[in-house]
């Protein structure tokens, strides 16, 4: 076996999380989607709304990082709000 090839099938055996439910807020739904980083995860979440029958979507992603991944889902959903109650729509 190659060291390419063992080094892939280890980095793909590695702790998975599993990925939080969307969260409803104010009409909007927030998934929080932390970006692993070196340092821990990056805090990330995509914001949807649906007008009319159409889904707007929103990528907020923060330089902040959290070395737990349940600190980042958390983290990454107060963020989230934030940003919903300070911008409302124009997030789109």
């Amino acid at each position: 076996m190659s060291i390419l090839k063992k080094f892939l099938s280890s980095a793909l055996k590695g702790p998975k999380h599993a990925v939080p439910a969307a969260e409803e807020y104010n009409g909007y739904r927030i998934f929080a989607e932390p970006v692993k980083e070196a340092a821990g995860y990056r805090i990330s979440a995509r914001i949807e709304k649906d007008f009319d029958g159409e889904t707007k979507t929103h990528m907020l992603i923060r330089a902040d990082t959290v070395t737990d991944f349940d600190e980042a889902v958390s983290a990454t959903t107060l963020k989230a709000k934030h940003v919903i109650d300070q911008q409302g729509d124009r997030i789109f």
